[in-house]
């Protein structure tokens, strides 16, 4: 089962691969109930600590944290803390709080943390993906005078 977060709940209402979505208040309770939680948020105001050592201390026994968003949307120092006291059966880190991760920085040393070097966008399509998207869609809607398709929300920040 798939339980989702998001900023509005209504937009996943009817997302045929999610059975629940959950504001961002209740990131506790998903927390609670989820054996994987993958963050993929970006950063703001809003999501700045928003997976807060409060929200990893109710995570649901053997729960595995994944962030391939931005390392300080979590609480790096609890996230930590939790692996080595088995709050947390373990993390998959592709960001970090401060990147290049310092030397001793003691992630290096925790066995149930996967570390990758902030590349999980790299697969092998990516660049032909998006250089199509620009060259194909975005560049020929620009010069039609066409709304672009994924543009940034600068009030949302992303």
């Amino acid at each position: 089962k798939v339980v989702a977060l998001r900023r509005n709940p209504k937009r996943s209402m009817y997302d045929p691969y999610v059975k629940r979505v959950y504001g961002t208040e209740d990131v506790g309770t998903l927390m609670a109930e989820s054996d994987y939680v993958v963050v993929a948020a970006p950063l703001t105001e809003d999501t700045m600590g928003l997976v807060s050592a409060e929200v990893i201390s109710r995570a649901k026994k053997d729960a595995v944290l994944i962030n391939v968003g931005r390392g300080p949307v979590v609480d790096e120092e609890a996230m930590i803390q939790a692996c080595r006291d088995g709050t947390l059966k373990g993390a998959a880190l592709d960001v970090t709080t401060v990147e290049p991760l310092p030397k001793d920085s003691p992630l290096w040393e925790l066995d149930n943390v996967l570390l990758s070097p902030h590349n999980m966008d790299k697969t092998a399509t990516f660049l032909r993906e998006a250089t199509d998207m620009f060259v194909n869609e975005n560049l020929q809607r620009f010069v039609r005078g066409k709304e672009l398709l994924n543009p940034v929300d600068r009030v949302a920040g992303y």
